[in-house]
């Protein structure tokens, strides 16, 4: 029985490099995302039209700067990129695009054309830099551009109340992009060593913590040597990894949460005592790869893959499916054939973590707005048609006919040329999916999408993932006061969580340090400032 449901291309990256480019349509450059409906979704040729029939008659030179969702995506050159044609010819336009990976890097490239006055006229953001453009006033009032009348295919992925809560300073100028709803969190566990150790899955986190004991102590692999750990994670040399199962075992799961009707930050939680302590002795017992707090990146998911770490916890649908080539699952077998990693959560029936809130955020540059308004509107309307759709099957599946054949609302997938024309030039749809993220349009668009390698094993993870329970979110997007560093708020706080658990004999230190974050480090105005936009939009009393 086949599958009824999305594939993301992601299961076809390997994320490994960060690039950075552009595009100006010449061969060889390398650029970034993507949705009205027409009466008949189809190819990019069919979403051209005619010249005669262009209803824009001014051909308008646009610079866009998007979001490449993996680090190793590229925009092809030429036609190739059926996605660029498509918006060129139908919207009477040359597109410049610029495209980076979410990080430190693109911050400051960003920052950087901002400065020297070569501002993108539109332009995808990280929620903080959003807060960033909006105080330097390089943000474009969006209240003429950004309404149900002008973007109605936006305004099914985000609903009106999502789009007013995410507002900041009291004024209009950034708007989220469409963001996955669904969420994926999930631990994964060797089920082969479980079965080999005579062990059952677990189900409380006390079943976890045994079975992590089991996996280091025990040779799950049979090698005869003791070199393998029950859990991994990656503190990228900074801070403590929330992928720790303490968190969620002391009360704590996600970012923020509201409790007797107050907002607490999980991270300077007066209960960060208890979870450090309990991740100390989970470390000092040898439960935890050696190497978690330099580790970066997906480094544990390869030694994982090598054999050598039993329990991890990805955000990923497609972790450890059959029909994902870069899977851990795959990856393993290609090491131990009889590799099984299959997903569980001890908090499946209390909580693994909050609903997703709106997270990135687009924006128009204030200097076009002002100088050539014309721009912005062609713009909505492009953004409009990524929306679509018509944009959207483009942009997250391809040409309809050629990766994927269409019968009503079921769209299924042709694998073999998804590869040849899409993954392997740079899994660039990863690119221009970035203005509607990866999510089940099912829910949105009524399109049920059928992967045709999809197995009943992977099929199986995904109705045991989607069984979690998960809490309710804050209820709207917050930005700490003005002038209050984030970033250096919270690098001082891992480096007092990463003394307590790398250094000191135990958390009782907490207390003194949580109150010099708090007073010295105004957490408090943090606190206060977040509180007060959750209570205006009548989450808390």
């Amino acid at each position: 029985m086949q599958a009824r449901m999305k594939f993301a291309f992601l299961a076809l990256t390997a994320l490994t490099v960060v690039s950075t480019a552009c595009s100006s349509g010449k061969s060889g450059d390398k650029a970034t995302d993507s949705g009205t409906k027409s009466p008949s979704p189809s190819t990019a040729a069919s979403a051209s039209a005619s010249p005669a029939a262009n209803p824009y008659k001014d051909k308008l030179d646009l610079k866009f700067f998007l979001n490449s969702q993996v680090a190793d995506a590229n925009l092809p050159a030429g036609d190739k990129d059926f996605v660029k044609k498509a918006i060129e010819e139908k919207f009477n336009v040359s597109l410049n695009v610029t495209y980076m990976p979410m990080g430190t890097d693109r911050t400051n490239k960003l920052n950087l054309m901002m400065a020297s006055g070569d501002a993108p006229d539109f332009f995808i953001t990280a929620g903080t830099d959003s807060q960033k453009y909006v105080l330097d006033k390089v943000a474009a009032d969006m209240t003429p551009y950004v309404t149900p009348q002008n973007m109605p295919n936006y305004f099914k992925w985000i609903n009106e109340t999502e789009l007013k809560r995410y507002q900041i300073e009291n004024v209009f100028a950034r708007a989220p992009v469409g963001f996955v709803r669904d969420v994926w969190r999930s631990y994964y566990v060797r089920k082969d060593w479980l079965d080999k150790l005579n062990l059952k899955m677990p189900v409380t986190y006390d079943d976890m913590m045994n079975v992590m004991r089991a996996f280091t102590n025990n040779d799950p692999d049979g090698n005869g040597k003791k070199d393998t750990y029950g859990f991994g994670a990656v503190g990228n040399g900074i801070g403590l990894s929330t992928d720790f199962p303490q968190y969620a075992k002391n009360g704590l799961p996600g970012a923020f949460m509201v409790e007797n009707n107050k907002l607490v930050d999980i991270q300077t939680d007066p209960r960060m005592e208890a979870v450090m302590n309990d991740i100390k002795a989970m470390i000092k017992e040898g439960l935890v790869d050696p190497d978690w707090y330099l580790a970066k990146g997906t480094q544990h998911f390869d030694k994982a893959a090598q054999g050598k770490i039993g329990v991890v916890l990805s955000l990923d649908k497609n972790f450890a499916f059959d029909s994902n080539p870069a899977s851990i699952q795959n990856k393993t077998k290609s090491v131990t054939p009889t590799a099984d990693w299959e997903p569980f959560n001890p908090f499946a029936a209390t909580g693994t973590t909050q609903a997703n809130l709106p997270d990135d955020a687009f924006q128009f540059s204030k200097t076009t707005a002002e100088k050539n308004p014309e721009k912005i509107k062609r713009i909505t309307a492009i953004l409009d048609w990524l929306a679509s759709e018509e944009g959207y099957l483009l942009t997250h599946y391809g040409q309809e006919g050629k990766h994927y054949t269409r019968s009503g609302k079921t769209i299924t997938l042709k694998p073999d040329a998804i590869q040849a024309d899409i993954t392997s030039q740079g899994n660039f749809l990863l690119i221009w999916g970035s203005f509607i993220k990866q999510t089940d349009p099912l829910d949105v668009l009524g399109l049920e999408v059928i992967d045709p390698r999809m197995t009943d094993r992977d099929r199986a993870i995904v109705k045991t993932v989607k069984a979690y329970k998960i809490q309710p979110s804050i209820g709207t997007n917050v930005a700490p006061p003005a002038g209050f560093n984030l970033a250096d708020f919270r690098a001082k706080m891992r480096e007092y969580q990463s003394k307590i658990v790398l250094d000191e004999k135990d958390a009782s230190n907490w207390p003194k340090y949580r109150e010099e974050l708090m007073t010295k480090y105004k957490g408090n105005d943090m606190i206060a400032t977040y509180e007060a936009q959750i209570k205006a939009a009548g989450v808390i009393k």
